[in-house]
Formats: structure tokens, C-alpha cells, sequence
């Protein structure tokens, strides 16, 4: 009963949902997991799968190592599971509704100091199309804390240079308007009449030597062969932001400022980057206040 009724919610997820392959192999991986412990406690359908017994399976596969985002993912799989036996007269309660996951550490996102942002972005430059451009792109990502989809997608028209200001269209349709420091204003003002030159097929800010928009990977191959290049390491657009907006932070200590500028509609997203703030606190007492000094000599 138990497995069948799973394999016909699944055929029912690829032929009437119509979920990719690789959807469908995720929800089939998560749920069997749940049949398999169902089994194991003998329970005769799915009906009999209470909150108590969930939470002690999700419990368990914590302890087993099991991360906080998997745990997440197949409790919203046991959602869907529900819905469609409740809709299908198999069950009258879906034993996950108000169960959250353990929460898993937030990983800090990884950034450059001021130092190697510098380094990165101060290196020699050529006097070419490839060379101006990419610079320009470095640029603009740490000047102004762009995402990658939205330095891809800028255009022209969204450049006020003279006003040192670029609006950008963000995460659900949200335009904002950004400051661009002097050096990605020099930075654009070399590249934009080499990229003139190219005849471009329409307004976009960045395009290939064939005149067309540069796409994302593209973006990302470039980026990181500059952090390959200038620095020995892999970098990523994000990283640029994730620098823009811990530098600004370092500086103002103005969240709102830091979240507007990022463009977050919640300011938690942006605490994220209060905790970056403070381990770079920590490193400049630790390295500088006596007693701290002190205590580390202590324990070496």
C-alpha cells in the first residue's frame, strides 16, 4: 500500500506536473527514505505517519549527519506527498504541516579585504577590447555591488556616468539606482568607445568582440581568470559583491544603507554581513589590544 501509492504520486508528478527528470529523482530519493522508515515501524499506510514519529525520524537523520538543507527538502517533499493523498481520499492530515528543520550553520560568504580588492582591480592593463572590458566589469562589480544577472542584463540607457549613478533592474522587477566610484566611471569611459567600435547588435553595456551581449558564464570565466591571474586564486562575481558590501559596511557601519544599496528586501539577508564585520573587529583586537596580545602569547 505504502509503495504504491508513493509510485503513483510520482507518476502523477511526471506525467500530470510534468517536473524534470532530475526534480522527480530528487522527491523519489527523499521520499523512499521516508517508506523506508515507515517499514521499519510497520505502519500499515500513510495515514499512520503522525508529527511525533516524523519529528523523531528527522531527529535522527540530524544525528546521523544529515544537513539542515536536505532535511528541509524532504519535508517539503512529504508536503506534496500529503496534499495529493488528502486529495486523493488516502490520508485526512499531512504530518509535516508546522514541522521546520533544524537550522544549519549559515555559512559566511567569502570576500576579499580591501587589500586584495585592490590588487585585483590595480593590476596592469592593456590597451584592447577584452582587457578594457573585463576591467570595466571588475569595476563596476565592486564599485556599485551589482549581481551578476544584473551586470549582464544593464544597458546603455541605464548608465548616467556624468552623474556617476547606474540604475540597475533587480530581484522581482525592483529598479535602483546605484553610485559608480571615479575609478569604474574611468574604467567605463575607456571601455565604452572600444566597445563602439564592435558594432553592437543592441544597447548592452557588455558584449562580446562579435558585437552580441556577453552572457553569464561568460562573465564568470573572465572574472575568474582575473582572480587567477592577479591574485592565484578563484574568485567569483559574487564575491565581488560580497566585498563591495562588507567594505561598505566596515566603513559606515549603516546596515540599511549597506541593504538598500544591495538591493535586500529583507534586512536579514544583510546581517549576514555584520558577522563578517566583526570577525574583522576581532582580528584587529586580537592583533592589537594588550591584554589580548597577553593571552595569546599565554597560550602558545
Amino acid at each position: 500500500m505504502l509503495a504504491a501509492q508513493l509510485d503513483a504520486y510520482l507518476e502523477h508528478l511526471r506525467s500530470e506536473r510534468q517536473v524534470s527528470a532530475h526534480t522527480l529523482d530528487g522527491y523519489r530519493r527523499d521520499l523512499s527514505k521516508l517508506l523506508a522508515y515507515c517499514e521499519k515501524e510497520a505502519l500499515a499506510d500513510w495515514a499512520a505517519l503522525d508529527i511525533s514519529r516524523l519529528r523523531r525520524q528527522v531527529a535522527q537523520l540530524h544525528k546521523e549527519g544529515q544537513s539542515a538543507r536536505s532535511l528541509a527538502r524532504l519535508l517539503s517533499a512529504t508536503r506534496g506527498l500529503y496534499r495529493y493523498l488528502i486529495r486523493e481520499g488516502h490520508c485526512k492530515h499531512d504530518p509535516a504541516s508546522g514541522l521546520t528543520p533544524p537550522k544549519g550553520e549559515r555559512k559566511l560568504p567569502k570576500v576579499l579585504d580591501v587589500d586584495r580588492a585592490s590588487q585585483l582591480l590595480d593590476g596592469a592593463q592593456e590597451d584592447d577590447f577584452i582587457s578594457r572590458r573585463d576591467h570595466a566589469m571588475l569595476e563596476l562589480f565592486y564599485s556599485s555591488g551589482l549581481r551578476l544577472s544584473e551586470l549582464v542584463a544593464l544597458n546603455l540607457d541605464g548608465l548616467d556616468l556624468p552623474a556617476g549613478l547606474v540604475r540597475v533592474l533587480g530581484k522581482g522587477s525592483k529598479v535602483r539606482e546605484l553610485p559608480v566610484g571615479s575609478k569604474a566611471r574611468e574604467a567605463l569611459e575607456q571601455w565604452l568607445p572600444l566597445r563602439a567600435l564592435a558594432n553592437p547588435e543592441d544597447g548592452a553595456v557588455f558584449i562580446s568582440r562579435r558585437g552580441r551581449p556577453i552572457g553569464a558564464r561568460a562573465v564568470q570565466l573572465r572574472v575568474r581568470q582575473a582572480g587567477v591571474s592577479e591574485l592565484g586564486q578563484h574568485i567569483h562575481p559574487h564575491m565581488l559583491r560580497h566585498s563591495f558590501a562588507s567594505h561598505m559596511l566596515e566603513s559606515s557601519q549603516d546596515l540599511r544603507a549597506v541593504q538598500e544599496l544591495l538591493g535586500h528586501a529583507d534586512i536579514a539577508t544583510t546581517q549576514v554581513y555584520t558577522h563578517l564585520d566583526f570577525q574583522h573587529l576581532s582580528k584587529v583586537y586580537d592583533s592589537a589590544h594588550p591584554r589580548a596580545k597577553r593571552r595569546k602569547e599565554q597560550d602558545s
